[in-house]
């Protein structure tokens, strides 16, 4: 574990930055005028798509390559929120790049101690995963309408990354 969080935070950060600095940086900023879920919604699709190759190879999914296509999509798409939320509050790229390393880095780890079930529901890219995914989007939302001092969910991005 503590070795998975070095290279989180270190290796793996910096090759995760490169799409965070497409996907959370130059996509960000050209659709600034959309509102947060809006762009949530577009980049997760767009990040989903960017990962097809892969999956087709067998990453994520080797018992299920085809399906995991859209699998991938939609994990994406419920991860995008978060991500994006990070970098709104953090101003920078670079917080998503560390998360997107870290997750990366200990994604795996979960699945060595499950039993049972296959690719397409354990795991954190599985159902179990969409239904964490979904959860901590609704800790945000919910974080974001009654706790923080600058909403984001309900208004257009560029008030709040520019």
């Amino acid at each position: 574990m503590v070795s998975a969080l070095a290279a989180g935070y270190t290796i793996n950060a910096l090759f995760a930055f490169g799409e965070e600095a497409g996907w959370r940086g130059y996509l960000l900023k050209a659709l600034e005028n959309k509102k947060f879920l809006s762009v949530s919604l577009i980049t997760g699709t767009v990040w989903g798509l960017w990962h097809f190759p892969l999956i087709l190879l067998g990453h994520n999914y080797p018992q299920h390559p085809i399906p995991g296509v859209g699998m991938m999509i939609v994990w994406c798409i419920l991860l995008s929120p978060v991500m994006t939320y990070i970098v709104i509050k953090s101003k920078s790229v670079i917080s998503a790049a560390i998360f997107h390393g870290t997750l990366n880095a200990i994604g795996g780890l979960s699945r060595l101690y499950l039993v049972g079930g296959n690719d397409l529901t354990n795991g954190i890219a599985g159902i179990a995963g969409f239904i964490a995914l979904l959860l901590i989007t609704i800790a945000f939302f919910l974080y974001d309408k009654y706790a923080s001092k600058e909403n984001i969910f309900t208004t257009v991005i560029e008030e709040h990354y520019s």
